[in-house]
């Protein structure tokens, strides 16, 4: 095997280091107990053949040998459960790991990845580590202590049998190592099989109604069944590997015992070895070939594992997108409502993608202040939002509150000053109060309940089948998209934030579900600082200002109400000689 034991994972993980060294203590344990099962079976054997000698003789024998069989069953159980142990433990530490990278870090800011690979390798990957832990490395370090202490025994016993031994052992590694080099890269071929395979199902679910609208659904069909070929080539493959690994480690393990067995025979015949030394050097050799066997059994068995913790890594591995906190000591954050906002020369670009979104941005959001911010797709106005709530950093300029850099602060702080209402919401699974408790997971019952109703939804939520109980999220009851919206700004009034942050909550809604929208935003906006990504003049008209963003720089800042009498002035008398009025409308609040 091209890399025995996965360092990567034994040196970031505290729990592996924990689980090796008690596989290592209870390896050398069960090492003893089969030296000593085996010497007290020739004696027994041996001298109830030769001697005649009666159970009664042997009784303290055989005691000994029945608490050495029960001390091996109970070592062989506690492998296991300390690989159950170990792996748990592994298991939840690199899911925590890497949740806390994709949302924490925020290293997922530009992920190339699917998210479908992900879900694989953080579901099914890290689940195959458990053979990793419970069982290859278990085996793994019998097959480096149990091959040693026969040796070191049958040595002075039969050195011509120790030989024998000495010369295959060395034999059937190189032969697991071969094989092992094959596999890990059938294994990593099937792996990536897999990941696209999850990746490209959960793109076909997610876009099952526009696949039915352009009666594309059948085409998915033959690509996924392509996909699904590769995936079950790989696996035969893989599966003839493993199958054809057995057969030779058997074979091998089966003529060294074989040879062994001659061997003694003939020593046997000439009186140059006694019966118990014989039977004792049997009885170790199949000892000797079984942990090396197994550890290739449970290799092939826990290959997916550690191809699914290479890929987690590769994400680990990639620089965080938020730099932590430089202050030090106690910080005091500063308060929005109280404090302003200033974007100072902010630029950011994305690290796989050419040139700016962001281009020396300058703003400021007064407090109590809501701010619009219009214009085209892919002007840059999500991305100002982002770094906003702090789900990435600039890569230039600053962005400040109260005079204090936002990377200065701890991420968690600001963040619980600021509530977000997203244009597409996302309703996990659970009811309608613990979607809505997401703002605040600490409320009561009648804040929830008080935060639905500003938000316009509890009468929608009286209507459903269980009201505030009913299950929502996958595979539960669907909501309209304006529900949704009614939904994620519930969570923002009970979040209670002093800092809001708005992306097109009215977008692609009809007019009345819109100004049903605006009007619980005007209610949320009382007394805080909003920033709002707005496409529907409903929305900009409850705003104190307009920003306007083009190519990822500001190109105007306008009031509402110039902005109406802009839009509502004939195309005739918008001619160039009323440009300088309409400059002086444009900058009539400065940036």
């Amino acid at each position: 095997m091209a890399a025995p034991v996965d360092r990567r994972l034994l040196r970031e993980s505290r729990a592996a280091r924990s689980h090796l060294a008690l596989a290592g203590l209870l390896g050398a344990l069960e090492a003893a107990l089969i030296l000593a099962q085996a010497v007290l079976l020739a004696y027994v054997i041996a001298h109830a053949a030769i001697d005649h000698a009666t159970l009664a003789a042997l009784r303290g024998e055989l005691i000994a040998l029945a608490a050495v069989l029960l001390a091996r069953a109970a070592v062989s159980g506690g492998f296991e459960l300390s690989g159950r142990w170990g792996a748990t433990r592994v298991m939840s530490e690199l899911r925590r790991r890497l949740v806390g990278a994709l949302l924490v870090d925020g290293v997922g800011v530009d992920r190339e990845e699917r998210s479908g690979e992900l879900a694989a390798a953080a579901v099914q990957g890290v689940d195959a580590l458990e053979s990793y832990f419970a069982g290859y490395l278990p085996q793994f370090v019998l097959a480096a202590l149990v091959p040693l202490a026969v040796l070191g025994w049958v040595l002075p016993l039969d050195p011509i049998a120790a030989g024998i031994l000495a010369f295959t052992v060395p034999l059937l590694i190189l032969f697991m190592v071969l094989v092992g080099r094959g596999a890990q890269a059938h294994t990593r071929q099937r792996w990536r099989a897999l990941s696209l395979l999850s990746a490209h199902f959960l793109d076909v679910v997610r876009g099952l109604p526009t696949l039915r609208a352009y009666r594309r659904d059948r085409a998915q069909e033959a690509i996924l069944g392509t996909v699904g070929e590769r995936y079950r080539a790989e696996t035969m493959g893989t599966l003839r590997i493993a199958f054809l690994s057995a057969l030779v480690l058997e074979l091998c393990a089966m003529i060294g015992t074989a040879l062994v067995a001659a061997t003694i025979g003939v020593q046997l015949v000439d009186g140059a070895l006694g019966l118990q030394a014989g039977l004792t050097v049997l009885l170790l050799a199949p000892e000797l070939y079984g942990p090396l066997r197994q550890v290739g059994q449970q290799f092939h068995a826990s290959a997916d594992g550690a191809a699914a913790a290479e890929r987690i890594f590769a994400v680990l591995d990639r620089p965080p997108a938020l730099a932590p906190a430089r202050a030090a000591g106690e910080v005091v954050v500063p308060d929005p409502r109280f404090e302003s906002i200033r974007f100072r020369a902010v630029s950011f670009a994305y690290p796989r993608r050419p040139g700016a979104v962001l281009d020396g941005v300058d703003l400021e959001l007064a407090p109590g202040e809501t701010t619009a911010l219009v214009g085209p797709s892919g002007a840059g106005k999500s991305t100002l939002a982002a770094l906003l709530m702090r789900l990435a950093d600039p890569t230039a300029g600053a962005i400040e509150c109260g005079g204090r850099d936002l990377r200065m602060l701890p991420i968690e702080r600001w963040r619980a000053r600021t509530a977000w209402v997203p244009q597409e919401p996302t309703l996990f699974a659970g009811t309608v109060a613990e979607n809505i408790a997401l703002g605040d997971p600490g409320a009561d019952r009648g804040r929830i309940e008080r935060a639905a109703r500003d938000a316009g939804i509890w009468d929608a939520i009286e209507r459903l089948p269980h009201g505030i109980e009913t299950m929502l999220g996958d595979g539960a009851r669907r909501l309209s998209a304006g529900q949704r919206r009614r939904i994620a700004l519930a969570r923002a009034f009970l979040r209670n934030a002093p800092l809001l942050v708005l992306d097109e909550p009215t977008a692609h809604l009809d007019e009345a579900s819109a100004a049903d929208i605006a009007s619980a935003v005007a209610r949320l906006a009382r007394g805080r600082t909003v920033l709002a990504i707005v496409h529907q003049p409903a929305l900009a008209a409850h705003a104190d200002r307009v920003v306007e963003l083009r190519e990822g720089r500001i190109v105007g800042v306008t009031s509402p109400a110039a902005q109406a009498v802009r839009a509502a002035a004939p195309t005739e008398a918008r001619s160039d000689e009323d440009a300088p009025t309409r400059a002086a409308s444009d900058a009539a609040v400065p940036v």
